[in-house]
C-alpha cells in the first residue's frame, strides 16, 4: 500500500507562501496599530485643549508657562531661585496648573504650591501626588527609551533629568526620588529665539544677529526674547523681548495670554505640540523648564546624542545633543510628523516637510502673518 502525504518540496512551497503572506500583512498590522495610537494621541491633546480653555474661561487668561524666574534669587527677592525658595516661585509648569481641569482635583489639592515642587524634602502626600501622571499626558507611540516605566524616566546618569539631584525626597526611602515624571505634550512659546546668542555659534535655522540683516526674499526666523521671556536675544537685559507664542517658562515681564490677544486667529495659532522626553534634558512634567517648545526648530529634529562622560555641554554647537537648545523642538514617534493642538481646540498633524516660515507663523499668536488653510 502506498501512503499519501506531502513531499518536501510541497512543504517548502507552503512555508514560503505563509512567509510571504506574513510579510505582506505585518506592515498593514503595524500601520493599523500606529493609526490607533495616533488617534489616541489626538484625543489626549483634545482633552488638554478643553482643560486649557476651561482654565481660560474661569481665570480670564491661559495659565502662565511657569511660576518661576531665575533672576529673583540674584536680586534678593524673597521668592527665591528656580531650584528652591518659598512664596510663589514654586517652578510649577502650566501643566501643573490645569490638573484640576484634567480631572485631577485630588492630586492638585495634595500638592503644596507654597514651596518649590522639586524641593529637597516633601510630605508623603506631596510625593505621591508628584509621582502620579495621568495617561492623557502620554503619547502611546513613545517607547520611553531607557525609562523606568510608562510616564517616568531615570533621574540619574546621562539620560537623567536632574544631574545635580534636585528631586523631592521619597518618604519611603528617605532619599532623593530616582524617577522623573514626564509628559509628551508641551506648550508653544512660538517663534521666539530658542538659542540666539546663548551659544558661541548661531544655530542652523534662526536669523541672527538682532535685528537681522535679511537677504531679498529671506524669511525672518526667530525674535527676542529667549524661550518667550522678556529677555533680549542676549538673555542679559530686559525688556526688549516679548512672548510671541502662548507659554513663556518665566513670569517676570510676561503678561497673561488671553483669547483676545490671539489676533492671528485661534485656528492659525499653535497651543501645544508633541515632544519626546528621551531627546530633551528638560522634560520633567511639573517644572517650568520642561514644559515648552519653540517653532524655530524643524519638526522631528533628532537630538539623541549625549556626552559620554555625562557632562552638560551648554554652549556647544552640537545641535543633535539632547542637552543643546535644539532639543526644544516639537517631535514625535509618529512617522512623518507630529500632532499639534491649535488655539481653537482642534488637533492637526503637521508634516516634517512643512515650510519653516509657515511653521513659525503658526507659532506666533499676533504676528499678522497671512496663512492659507492649505499651507499645512
Amino acid at each position: 500500500m502506498r501512503r499519501k502525504g506531502f513531499t518536501l518540496i510541497e512543504l517548502l512551497v507552503v512555508i514560503a507562501i505563509i512567509a510571504v503572506l506574513i510579510a505582506l500583512l505585518l506592515p498593514a498590522v503595524q500601520s493599523a496599530r500606529e493609526a490607533a495610537r495616533r488617534a489616541q494621541c489626538t484625543n489626549n491633546m483634545k482633552q488638554i485643549g478643553l482643560a486649557l480653555h476651561n482654565y481660560e474661561s474661569s481665570m480670564g487668561s491661559f495659565p502662565p508657562g511657569g511660576i518661576a524666574d531665575e533672576t529673583l534669587a540674584a536680586s534678593g527677592n524673597p521668592l527665591g531661585g528656580i531650584w528652591g525658595g518659598a512664596g510663589t516661585n514654586n517652578v510649577a509648569s502650566w501643566r501643573a496648573l490645569v490638573i484640576p481641569q484634567m480631572e485631577g482635583g485630588a492630586i492638585y489639592n495634595a500638592i503644596n504650591f507654597s514651596v518649590s515642587l522639586n524641593a529637597s524634602t516633601s510630605s508623603s502626600a506631596q510625593w505621591t501626588a508628584l509621582m502620579t501622571i495621568n495617561a492623557a499626558w502620554l503619547c502611546p507611540s513613545d517607547d520611553n527609551y531607557q525609562g523606568v516605566s510608562d510616564g517616568y524616566r531615570s533621574a540619574l546618569g546621562p539620560w537623567g533629568n536632574y544631574p545635580n539631584g534636585n528631586m523631592p525626597n521619597n518618604p519611603i526611602t528617605n532619599a532623593p526620588e530616582t524617577r522623573v515624571p514626564y509628559s509628551n505634550y508641551a506648550g508653544s512659546f512660538g517663534d521666539n529665539y530658542a538659542i540666539g546668542a546663548l551659544t558661541p555659534s548661531q544655530n542652523p535655522w534662526e536669523t541672527y544677529p538682532y535685528p537681522p540683516v535679511l537677504a531679498i526674499g529671506q524669511a525672518r526666523i526667530g525674535w527676542p526674547g529667549f524661550w518667550g521671556t522678556s529677555f533680549d536675544d542676549q538673555i542679559t537685559t530686559r525688556p526688549s523681548g516679548s512672548l510671541r507664542g502662548m507659554f513663556s517658562y518665566r513670569i517676570q515681564g510676561v503678561g497673561p495670554v488671553r483669547i483676545a490677544s490671539i489676533t492671528d486667529g485661534t485656528s492659525n495659532t499653535l497651543l501645544c505640540g508633541e515632544t519626546i522626553p528621551a531627546q530633551d534634558a528638560d522634560s520633567n512634567f511639573w517644572n517650568n523648564n520642561g514644559c515648552t517648545f519653540g517653532t524655530t526648530i524643524p519638526i522631528n529634529w533628532q537630538t539623541l546624542r549625549v556626552p559620554v562622560d555625562g557632562s552638560l555641554p551648554w554652549g556647544s554647537a552640537d545641535w543633535q545633543n539632547r542637552f543643546s537648545y535644539a532639543s526644544k523642538g516639537a517631535k514625535s514617534k509618529h512617522p512623518g510628523g507630529a500632532n499639534f493642538l491649535f488655539g481653537d481646540g482642534s488637533v492637526h498633524f503637521l508634516k516634517n516637510s512643512i515650510n519653516l516660515p509657515i511653521y513659525c507663523a503658526l507659532g506666533s499668536r499676533a504676528g499678522n502673518e497671512v496663512i492659507s488653510s492649505d499651507a499645512y
